[in-house]
């Protein structure tokens, strides 16, 4: 389930506002030039796409952002479950402990998820907006905002990326992170909506 929900930086357990509604989610980042929106779902790609496949299926979204953004490279980045590799728990533990501490960029941080989903962490004055993307969802974070991401405890996502420069999406990770103190994309999921 798509889902925002907004906390004070200062205290995580108070919820100032919770929802699931693109309409709402989209009002509430808006003011911080954080851009969401929701492409059309239902394109059928098959499980073992390529990334030309996946590319080719959002093509004409792929370019109108291009154009927007000034993006010279879009990727795929796939971290899917895999019980026949042994190694899979330590690896998937260590893609999703890279992101869960707090960083900025230096350009804009574009990601939209085909397939699964993932929580950003906007700290943005003195709230932090968790905003919890699904397959169809778009969220474009202006360079220089810290935030962090948590793919959760079985990472399992599809996701286009979108880069400005090759290097340009280098964390700067903060000496004060204040992640660990936050609900984890997990937490927020089993929690339902009023």
């Amino acid at each position: 389930m798509t889902l925002l929900q907004i906390m004070p930086d200062d205290d995580s357990r108070t919820v100032v506002a919770r929802t699931d509604r693109p309409d709402e989610i989209s009002a509430a980042l808006s003011p911080l030039n954080v851009q969401f929106e929701q492409w059309e779902r239902g394109r059928q790609l098959a499980s073992d796409a390529s990334s030309d496949d996946v590319l080719a299926a959002y093509q004409q979204e792929i370019d109108r952002l291009c154009a927007q953004g000034e993006f010279r490279l879009v990727d795929v980045v796939r971290i899917k479950p895999d019980e026949a590799d042994p190694q899979w728990p330590a690896r998937a533990h260590a893609a999703r402990a890279r992101f869960l501490e707090e960083h900025t960029h230096d350009e804009d941080e574009v990601r939209f998820f085909v397939e699964g989903s993932g929580c950003f962490y906007l700290h943005v004055g003195r709230k932090v907006y968790a905003v919890v993307c699904e397959a169809g969802d778009l969220l474009w974070v202006p360079r220089g905002t810290p935030h962090w991401f948590d793919m959760g405890s079985r990472p399992d996502l599809t996701a286009i990326r979108f880069f400005q420069e090759e290097d340009g999406w280098i964390g700067n990770f903060l000496p004060d992170s204040l992640a660990k103190a936050f609900p984890t994309v997990d937490d927020l999921r089993a929690v339902q909506l009023p």
